[in-house]
């Protein structure tokens, strides 16, 4: 995109021959850069908005998908301009981000995906787990695919005795805090055990870094299971397993299931937190382990009309790509209490 703006830049001076030093130099010292760190979750889609506003504004926007540990740790410690976490504020203590604000600017579910070689399930079903099934595996209480409470679930399937191996995210992130969170509702056994937030310790498994890092281990794994963003299981495709929500229904991370999470959101709190994992069973089609991803940033941000109009035009125009993957639309509640919080912002 930018490649087409700069090839209509140069038609333009060519016509305007006496004018053109002067609107080079104008566009370059207009130009400017903001810099983001965070979620990798956002990442696929923070990507389009920084190509097409960027194509619009002619400036850039820079953004380090490192994990939404390390993109609170940037933001609070003033190193970047935006930080991008799928878990809010109130999980983080230190470093204190000071007169930060949180922005819920996309919506999305972390997805749980598997590697079995073997695996034959009836035509046009998916692989079924519940709540506490899952978490038994992410307590290392259940250790093959064969066994007979993951059996149960999938009636007329044949699923191979092989072993699971257990893959978690190694940097601090927030599709651990959502997926944790989840296990932590329906597990009590998992809350007291190992409990819910962006990093926890994991009795079982390995370690991989982002959602990147989740999808290639789980590729080269038989018998594999990982928690991984949705963005990314469509990119690499790899399946969704159905996971039980509390109305009974089986359900994988589509953009119906993930809007049916969010249509339980009724009101938006002052601080923008919001949580829609484990909705309640009147959300029939809701899928469990859906989430909003957040832009943190002070509201005495240095660069504060720049970082308005970026966000601005996510919020807007920017919900446009997120279909494509797996995003859903914000809702208009939510978007009103978006925009109201930008306006705070410089």
């Amino acid at each position: 995109m930018r490649s087409i703006s700069k090839r209509v830049m140069g038609l333009t001076c060519a016509a305007l021959l006496a004018g053109c030093a002067f609107a080079l130099s104008a566009t370059a010292a207009s130009a400017a850069t903001l810099n983001g760190a965070g979620s990798t979750l956002v990442a696929p889609i923070e990507a389009e908005w920084a190509a097409a506003w960027g194509n619009q504004t002619g400036n850039t926007v820079t953004y380090a998908a490192v994990g939404s540990g390390s993109g609170y740790k940037d933001i609070a410690q003033g190193l970047v301009d935006f930080g991008g976490s799928d878990a809010p504020l109130s999980v983080y203590s230190t470093p204190p981000c000071v007169n930060c604000v949180q922005i819920p600017w996309a919506l999305t579910a972390t997805g749980v995906s598997y590697h079995i070689n073997g695996l034959r399930l009836p035509r046009h079903t998916n692989l079924h787990l519940t709540g506490s099934v899952l978490a038994q595996i992410y307590l290392g209480q259940i250790t093959n695919w064969a066994d007979p409470r993951i059996k149960k679930l999938n009636k007329g399937a044949q699923i191979p005795s092989t072993p699971i191996q257990v893959f978690w995210r190694s940097d601090a992130s927030g599709d651990t805090y959502a997926f944790t969170r989840y296990l932590s509702d329906v597990s009590g056994t998992f809350a007291s055990k190992v409990g819910s937030s962006t990093s926890v310790s994991f009795p079982t498994g390995v370690g991989a870094k982002g959602n990147s890092g989740m999808s290639t281990a789980l590729a080269g794994a038989n018998g594999g299971i990982a928690y991984i963003a949705v963005a990314y299981l469509i990119a690499n495709h790899q399946p969704a397993i159905g996971i039980k929500n509390a109305g009974g229904k089986y359900v994988v991370p589509n953009l119906s299931a993930i809007e049916a999470a969010a249509s339980v959101v009724h009101s938006v709190p002052s601080d923008n937190q919001l949580t829609i994992v484990n909705p309640p069973k009147r959300a029939k089609n809701a899928y469990p382990i859906s989430t909003f991803t957040y832009c943190i940033v002070p509201t005495t941000a240095s660069q504060g009309t720049l970082l308005r109009s970026f966000i601005d035009y996510a919020l807007g125009a920017g919900q446009s790509f997120g279909p494509a993957l797996d995003f859903a639309p914000l809702p208009k509640g939510v978007k009103a209490a978006d925009l109201a919080t930008v306006n705070r912002i410089g």
